[in-house]
């Protein structure tokens, strides 16, 4: 997989969370590094090596050529117990000479005659002593090493301290800006690689593209809307009722405008809404969809079919236990049973039937659809999940076709093409898809043209007055007397509007 900036950018908008958390965590282990470490301190002393003895400019160049070559081997000597030995005694160490050695770091820079023999220790003074002592012990083994056998002769090397190690202000570790800076550095990248990771292997619908991408590999329908995310849907279940010019609003007007021209040889009036799991949005996008078919004048009546997990009625605020199973039973009238949501009749589920899916496939859930079928203009049925239950391919005989929602970050590649295989079974379309819970940026069918209109309460009263005269006049409609006393204080109300704003004009 072949990432360009792009997709590192999308990445970053959509993992920034994890990038973030695992950088955060990488700098606290720096600074947890840091302040755990025990701090340690360095004393370096510098000798400087020379030949004793009187010598013309030949033999003194000779003489730097060999102190320069003996200088390196003098550096080995530094860590031998020869020399720590004594030190040890000295200055009364608890340690062994092996533990000592591990201290000394011995250094002959090339091409000079300069020796740096360095102590750490975990005390600053401990450390400038130990250099020091270390110093002068080095410096009396090397002119025993290169003293002659006769006792009377001196060594023709010389050591001296031309710098003696001073006790250090700060301690040499741990370097806690590097240690910081090394966490920071190490979490961003580990963070980065988490999230191309986590992108990778990520098969969830996240936008709209890709759900377009999934359904044209397995020459599916077209996703005919996004509806963007909102987390007070579940307070506010009507969006156009709620935020009637708002994104989401709008996002349901587009389904509506879409889904009418699904099928062009047959527009579809029993339209079944689905999802391959529960908890995918499939309920919240019936009722704004049958509100959103009722926002122009038609009949709609929404029938809560899952008969799993029925939720239409707690969302509307209507009575559950008396609905469509009430009915299926035959112990009373689809009628008497619908309730209303406003704008458009409700059918909830009634009380839940230990066998859903022979209820569903039965004939007279059939009659029941076609005798809605015949008094409304649209009927839509919020179905049980695809996947895990055989409800909503049991109904396919009673319905035109299937109108299918994924979840934005939930519903994966596979649950999508899996509910279009079972979907496609039972012969009956699929109209189309939507992604629901959309995120607010990033999907550019739902958002990229997206801006709020709002008209002035003025001109939106008076518009819908003379729309609803309009209607009343052209579209007459059969309703009952209770309907009918409602539409003529409707009608007395637009014609009140109307001559009101004839009568400012």
């Amino acid at each position: 997989m072949t990432l360009d900036l792009r997709d590192y950018l999308r990445v970053l908008s959509r993992r920034w969370r994890v990038i973030a958390l695992v950088t955060l965590l990488g700098t606290g282990a720096g600074i947890l590094a840091s302040t755990l470490a025990t701090p340690e301190y360095r004393a370096t002393t510098t000798l400087f090596a020379s030949l004793q003895g009187d010598a013309d400019t030949s033999q003194l160049n000779q003489g730097n050529s060999f102190t320069q070559a003996r200088v390196q081997s003098y550096a080995e000597v530094a860590t031998s117990p020869e020399v720590t030995g004594p030190v040890i005694e000295y200055l009364r160490l608890r340690v062994t000479p092996g533990q000592l050695a591990e201290r000394i770091s011995a250094e002959a820079p090339l091409n000079t005659v300069l020796v740096r023999l360095t102590v750490t220790d975990t005390q600053a003074v401990r450390a400038a002593r130990t250099s020091n002592a270390l110093a002068g012990r080095f410096a009396e083994v090397i002119r025993e090493l290169e003293s002659p056998d006769t006792d009377t002769s001196e060594s023709p090397v010389r050591l001296t301290v031309i710098q003696p190690a001073a006790v250090p202000s700060a301690p040499s570790s741990p370097q806690t800006t590097l240690n910081v800076a090394l966490g920071l550095v190490v979490g961003l990248a580990l963070g980065l690689g988490l999230g191309v990771a986590l992108e990778t292997v990520d098969t969830s619908m996240r936008d709209s593209k890709a759900l377009a991408e999934c359904l044209a590999a397995a020459a599916g329908p077209p996703v005919l809307s996004s509806i963007v995310h909102d987390p007070s849907a579940s307070r506010r279940p009507v969006s156009l009722r709620d935020d009637t010019h708002g994104t989401r609003a709008e996002g349901f007007r587009k389904l509506r405008v879409n889904l009418q021209f699904a099928e062009v040889g047959k527009r579809p009036k029993v339209i079944a809404v689905t999802s391959p799991l529960p908890r995918e949005g499939k309920s919240s996008v019936s009722v704004n969809l049958a509100a959103t078919l009722a926002e122009e004048g038609a009949r709609v009546c929404l029938i809560d079919c899952d008969l799993r997990r029925p939720s239409v009625a707690s969302a509307l605020g209507l009575v559950r236990d008396a609905g469509l199973t009430t009915a299926l039973l035959g112990k009373v009238a689809v009628c008497d049973v619908l309730q209303s949501a406003g704008s458009f009749s409700v059918l909830t589920s009634g009380m839940i039937p230990p066998n859903p899916t022979q209820l569903l496939g039965s004939p007279q859930f059939e009659s029941l659809l076609q005798e809605l079928a015949e008094e409304f203009d649209h009927v839509v049925v919020d179905t049980a999940p695809v996947l895990p239950f055989a409800d909503t391919p049991a109904m396919a005989h009673a319905v035109d076709g299937y109108l299918l929602v994924a979840r934005a970050g939930r519903t994966s590649r596979s649950q999508v093409l899996d509910a279009l295989r079972i979907l496609d079974r039972v012969k009956v379309p699929v109209l189309g898809a939507v992604l629901n819970a959309a995120p607010a940026r990033g999907d550019g069918e739902a958002h990229g043209y997206a801006y709020r209109y709002q008209p002035k309460p003025e001109t939106a009263g008076g518009l819908t007055a003379l729309v609803s005269t309009r209607l009343a006049s052209v579209v007459p409609r059969r309703r009952s007397s209770a309907n009918g006393r409602a539409a003529s204080a409707s009608a007395s109300a637009s014609a009140s509007a109307s001559a009101s704003a004839e009568t400012r004009t």
